[in-house]
């Protein structure tokens, strides 16, 4: 008998696919496990296999067509059945517009062609012309100016209503080539121009990030504090762990580790808002943004506090190559209990973040930059960097996300201190 294989949900977010690849097609035989379709999530591409057996009779969902969650993705039966009647409750599926280049479609836009020279000063109109066109001038006037060769509509007329009379021509005297009271008006070329935009499909990754970002920012009453922090020692113990060659760690690991040690001491910040309740975390999953083509993805560091610097860094590198790849895992983003954003290896000096549902507090880390500081009552020069922890004040107050920060601060100027734990 006949089965419909569903769009599976492959994340939490999930609320509709994209097949990117099929890798079966109709009258393929398929065992259970074989790799059926490549799906577009909100957060990754994902490989999906089957879990039924038969023959591929019929394909819900082109590439590059989504579709909404446990709809018909596929029918799987045996060869020549009919499976019609499985298919009266499949919504239609939407395509995926391709990205396009294009010229505005709302009406013919003709080319908007412009002058190649534009003179600042507007053309002189000569006082004798009236709103018709019409020239006043007298016959013995307008004769003369033509045995003299004069152009007579350059002329001003002193008679009735400028009207050009005998003495106008005969006292007229034309100007020199680039002379005249108001000087030569520069000029410049302006190339033509046409209006054009590009319209981009939203991408179901974009979706979910606005969703769920727009939740958060309209619904958690954010506040922000914000600290600066010398980075002098931190900057040699990096160097000094570098230099041994047993590991190699970058000041992304100190954040990730001070900032997980500090949650230990602060469990009221390693917090979440769960609508009639509040969960205090005792683990400590750090929650790394990292930025992609599509948007941002947050793979999650689990139990950081316990993990050395070095294995949080390879966890890192690796989470972040995957997420390049889109081969990052639901298990791989699920479960984070504090987030940090990271902006400073592209020359941010601070900013805020917007917190990360469920989480209580995001952290956002500006880059290290060489500042004159004041020691021993000298000025000499010193690494400050910036950080801004964002807090959802109904689970976090002003007191408790200092206090985090004051700590969060003693690890990064003492890394001695969390280099043991």
């Amino acid at each position: 008998m006949a089965e419909v294989v569903s769009m599976p949900k492959l994340s939490d977010t999930m609320s509709e696919g994209v097949v990117a690849k099929w890798h079966k097609k109709v009258g393929d035989k398929v065992k259970s496990g074989d790799l059926l379709a490549e799906i577009e999530t909100d957060k990754a591409t994902m490989e999906f296999e089957s879990f039924q057996e038969g023959v591929l009779l019929y394909i819900g969902v082109e590439e590059g067509k989504a579709a909404p969650v446990d709809s018909i993705l596929a029918i799987l039966g045996k060869e020549g059945e009919d499976f019609k009647a499985l298919l009266n409750s499949a919504p239609a599926p939407k395509e995926v517009a391709k990205t396009e280049e294009k010229v505005e479609e709302k009406a013919p836009i003709a080319k908007i062609e412009v002058p190649t020279t534009i003179s600042s000063t507007p053309a002189a109109v000569p006082s004798n012309q009236s709103s018709d066109s019409r020239l006043k001038a007298s016959p013995l006037a307008k004769k003369i100016a033509e045995e003299k060769g004069i152009d007579i509509n350059n002329i001003n007329g002193s008679g009735d209503n400028g009207r050009i009379v005998k003495r106008d021509i005969e006292n007229y005297k034309a100007a020199p080539a680039g002379s005249g009271s108001a000087k030569a008006s520069p000029s410049f070329s302006v190339p033509s121009v046409v209006e054009s935009f590009r319209d981009e499909p939203v991408s179901q990754m974009r979706k979910t990030i606005a969703r769920r970002l727009a939740e958060s920012k309209f619904s958690a009453p954010h506040f922000y504090l914000t600290i600066e922090i010398e980075m002098d020692n931190a900057i040699k113990a990096r160097k000094a762990v570098n230099d041994s060659g047993l590991v190699k760690i970058s000041f992304n690991d100190f954040v990730i580790k001070a900032a997980a040690s500090a949650l230990k001491k602060h469990p009221k910040v390693n917090a979440s808002w769960l609508g009639d309740k509040i969960r205090y975390n005792n683990h400590v999953h750090i929650g790394v943004a990292v930025a992609v083509e599509d948007g941002l993805l947050v793979p999650v560091v689990k139990f950081a506090d316990t993990k050395p610097m070095g294995l949080i860094g390879e966890e890192v590198k690796v989470f972040a190559q995957k997420a390049k790849d889109k081969k990052l895992q639901p298990s791989d983003w699920e479960g984070n209990t504090f987030t940090i954003s990271n902006l400073g290896m592209f020359g941010i000096d601070e900013f805020t973040a917007i917190i990360n549902p469920p989480d209580a507090c995001i952290l956002a880390v500006g880059g290290i930059k060489e500042t004159p500081v004041v020691k021993n009552g000298q000025i000499v020069p010193g690494n400050i960097m910036k950080v801004t922890l964002s807090c959802d004040h109904r689970v976090v107050d002003g007191a408790s996300g200092a206090a985090f920060l004051q700590t969060f601060k003693q690890y990064l100027e003492n890394p001695v201190m969390m280099l043991a734990l």
